[in-house]
């Protein structure tokens, strides 16, 4: 289904071309002053010089020209030379109709050349909790993925665990100081390993920071837990099966927190996964005269002549001959070219990185890791902070948990709500709904106030108003949404029904300007889609929101007596309740039936 902008377009471009001007100057946008005009048009001001005419003359032949279409209300030249415009109540009618017709894609048409494109995002260290420095990659990567489907692409999460390196060297040190019977230490066992992991995830997240602090303050433990790295990484099998045990352990958990959020992937891959591509991967970057010694390293230049700052050499490996991050985002992307051939592949990771993925973009396309018409984008996120505008933390300044603030906005929704009940006392809403709902809202809260901003921009974490019912919130388009849905209820509980009804030319200024906030619907979700931007969905809702509940308390749809007008309306609210519920779907949230 086209666009109404392109509609529009479409039709100021034919009365410019058949006035004589070129098509170029028909293009239109939406009004800047919506007290005007709902669109509008600048072209006579561009054309005017090409043609040597005063810009309202030309102006005044295309809106005589419009004045015969039967798309618009109103066409309005005016000094100096722009056109004004407004939409026919009827055309506008028809459109959003069609909207509906089109059930669950309301007017978005699927790629009709579909690429695979593999997101990037989540990133968590095994053996560690999730923290909230977690939550924007896995936010915003979800719902990048969640607009790529709903596109028609076929898109691909990957968690990219940090699974390699010394942490898991740390973690095998302490657990032989603690239980050096057990049998993944002895070199000569020859049996199989046991199934069951010899540590919880309690534990386990006990013993990296112990082992952690040990290593800073014990050269010994430091080099032990080098030389335990080294082994796991070349091979033991006792080392390698503990990896395992870490693995299971910590995926688990991970999948459970993951789930909380309504995050999920696809591949739970991670940089253990790149190891046996590496080998290959240096052989060829030596044999093919990109990567050289240097200061004992190897590396590969990537600097470039446009360069306005210094971009350092890619370090593929250090000098004793060990992998770093760069080394294994290259085999990473190594194993993705092999196994999925990906038309694009998207980094979310913290904006503080780009230095690292400029590097290891310019050395994956200059030794030909990658096919040249293969994108590599790095998206970068800002800095999530607390009211004093520094990175957010605990009360003692530590670095949150993930769950401990999930659940501390739960905690402060099921109190909202459960105020609301009393206030309310006819909702009768049980204990274990209000909780399930709290969950629900809460979830909204997080992930609206986070998606809601640009994602390269920090932004402040500020419970009290994320979790407000008004206002540019989660929780005030989830109430947007119940309210609909109580209104619909009511309409069905008389024994009513609109089913067949078409939505009808607008009663009302409240009414049309919420058949426009839908019209816009397929253009939002492309420019989403195109610009990696989940905020512009957001801010689309937030408008919609505002359009509905406008047209709610300036029209009396319960007591609308023309039985034809008021199922007109229930077919518009229907319409408004679904693309919001799919807007909300493609930020990862959903609604509740009452709050």
């Amino acid at each position: 289904m086209k666009k109404i902008l392109d509609l529009i377009t479409d039709e100021v471009t034919k009365a410019f071309t058949d006035c004589g001007y070129d098509a170029k100057y028909g293009k239109v946008t939406l009004s800047n002053r919506p007290d005007l005009c709902e669109y509008q048009c600048n072209g006579a001001m561009a054309a005017a010089k090409e043609y040597k005419k005063a810009p309202f003359m030309i102006a005044d032949e295309v809106a005589a020209k419009l004045a015969e279409a039967s798309m618009f209300s109103m066409t309005e030249s005016v000094k100096p030379g722009f056109l004004n415009l407004k939409l026919d109540e009827a055309f506008l009618a028809s459109y959003v109709a069609d909207m509906q017709k089109d059930e669950g894609r309301f007017g978005c048409e699927k790629a009709k050349n579909p690429k695979t494109i593999m997101i990037d995002y989540g990133g968590p260290n095994v053996a560690k909790p999730l923290h909230v420095g977690h939550l924007r990659s896995a936010i915003i990567g979800e719902s990048i993925k969640r607009i790529g489907k709903f596109a028609g692409h076929k898109v691909i999460g990957d968690v990219h665990l940090g699974d390699w390196g010394l942490q898991m060297g740390l973690i095998i040190t302490e657990l032989k100081l603690r239980q050096p019977d057990l049998v993944y230490f002895d070199e000569n066992f020859e049996g199989e390993y046991p199934k069951e992991a010899p540590f919880t995830i309690s534990e386990l997240e006990e013993i990296y920071p112990t082992a952690s602090k040990k290593s800073k303050e014990d050269e010994a433990y430091k080099e032990a837990a080098m030389q335990a790295t080294y082994e796991l990484q070349n091979g033991r099998k006792g080392y390698q099966a503990l990896l395992s045990h870490i693995l299971n352990v910590s995926v688990t958990d991970l999948k459970k927190n993951y789930e909380n959020l309504n995050v999920s992937f696809e591949l739970w891959k991670g940089e253990s996964d790149a190891q046996p591509y590496i080998p290959a991967m240096v052989q060829k970057m030596k044999d093919d005269g990109f990567a050289y010694v240097s200061d004992g390293a190897l590396v590969v230049d990537v600097k470039e002549d446009t360069d306005t700052k210094e971009i350092p050499p890619c370090m593929i490996l250090k000098s004793d001959g060990a992998s770093l991050y760069n080394t294994t985002d290259l085999a990473t992307i190594v194993w993705r070219e092999e196994d999925y051939d990906p038309d694009e592949i998207i980094y979310v990771v913290d904006k503080r990185q780009e230095l690292h993925f400029v590097q290891v973009f310019r050395c994956a396309r200059k030794t030909g890791l990658v096919k040249p018409e293969t994108e590599l984008k790095f998206l970068g996120f800002g800095t999530m902070n607390g009211k004093d505008g520094k990175p957010f933390k605990t009360r003692d300044g530590g670095v949150m948990r993930l769950e401990y603030l999930v659940s501390e906005i739960d905690n402060e929704m099921l109190k909202k709500i459960t105020e609301n009940q009393k206030a309310k006392e006819n909702l009768g809403i049980s204990e274990e709904e209000a909780k399930e709902t709290a969950k629900t809202v809460a979830l909204a809260a997080i992930k609206y106030g986070d998606l809601s901003n640009q994602a390269s921009k920090d932004y402040i974490f500020d419970i009290d108003r994320f979790t407000s019912f008004e206002g540019n919130t989660g929780p005030y388009i989830l109430y947007t949404i119940v309210r609909i849905k109580s209104i619909l209820h009511k309409y069905h509980d008389l024994g009513k029904s609109a089913e067949g009804a078409v939505i009808t030319s607008a009663h009302s200024e409240s009414e049309k300007n919420l058949m426009l906030e839908i019209s816009k619907f397929n253009a939002v979700i492309d420019g989403a889609f195109a610009d990696t931007a989940p905020h512009k969905i957001c801010s689309y809702i937030y408008d919609l929101a505002n359009a509905f509940n406008s047209f709610y308390h300036e029209t009396k749809i319960m007591s609308e007596e023309d039985e034809t007008v008021q199922k007109s309306y229930i077919r518009l609210l229907e319409l408004t309740k679904s693309v919001l519920e799919t807007s909300i779907d493609l930020l990862g949230f959903s609604a509740p039936e009452r709050m």
